[in-house]
């Protein structure tokens, strides 16, 4: 089973760029989608469901921002919009999907890059979300959490770790909580398999920062421990360009 996540900055606009096309052609099983800046009526689902997909959606209350989706092959037993916290679940952040062996979330963690009020608002997602997600973990132990986590954890995933040391994405208290989330018993998939350097999934629009792969590295599927036998593979694909990020897959038995 192949799992894919990708933030596509605005689904509308991916579409515009060969989305469905590259959709097409890959055919996952799963696929994780995040920042759709879209509602469901403003997209023809008829192009996803003619490919064979059940299509899930969660999108922010506010028009144009945030939002969440899965679309699957394989339906499954139960859907969670949201984590039951109204401030995040207004924005589209959270969307999980119950199978018989496992369960996948699709996540949004919000960006602290526009300034210190947004910055204050990550920091208390993250700390609301570590006690949510590691209640959830015993309750669905076999959980992936797929999406964009809107933090590099490690200098070898951000291109100038020392420029970027006082960046939102990679300040020393971000960093710690990933450390943190991964000490409750979760593995980075694509670290599990990949531990060379130059490996990114978001690059700036300014500077030509894709072409001369000046990126970071925040798009993740973070699998829980129990799920460590039936990992494959995981890869991330840079050559792919209908957004700011790149598609990251997840390959399970």
């Amino acid at each position: 089973m192949r799992i894919f996540s990708y933030n596509v900055n605005g689904i509308r606009s991916a579409l515009n760029k060969g989305l469905f096309s590259w959709l097409k052609v890959e055919s996952p099983d799963i696929l994780c989608l995040q920042e759709l800046k879209a509602q469901s009526d403003q997209i023809d689902e008829g192009m996803f469901t003619d490919l064979g997909y059940k299509i899930y959606w969660h999108p922010a209350v506010k028009r144009g921002y945030s939002g969440v989706a899965i679309l699957s092959k394989i339906e499954p037993d139960f859907i969670e919009l949201g984590c039951g916290m109204d401030h995040y679940d207004q924005e589209g952040r959270i969307l999980r999907a119950d199978f018989p062996d496992f369960s996948i979330m699709s996540l949004y963690i919000p960006s602290g890059s526009s300034g210190d009020e947004r910055q204050a608002f990550k920091m208390k997602f993250l700390n609301d979300f570590l006690p949510y997600v590691a209640d959830l973990r015993i309750k669905k132990p076999r959980l992936i959490i797929s999406g964009d986590f809107n933090i590099c954890h490690r200098p070898i995933d951000i291109h100038n770790p020392v420029s970027n040391k006082n960046s939102s994405g990679f300040l020393p208290e971000e960093r710690e909580w990933v450390t943190k989330f991964l000490e409750k018993g979760f593995i980075d998939t694509f670290r599990y398999f990949n531990d060379q350097p130059h490996q990114y999934t978001w690059w700036s629009f300014r500077f030509n920062a894709r072409l001369r792969n000046l990126g970071w590295r925040i798009d993740y599927h973070m699998a829980t421990e129990e799920m460590q036998d039936r990992l494959v593979d995981a890869r991330i694909f840079p050559d792919i360009k209908h957004s700011d990020h790149c598609p990251v897959m997840l390959e399970i038995n």
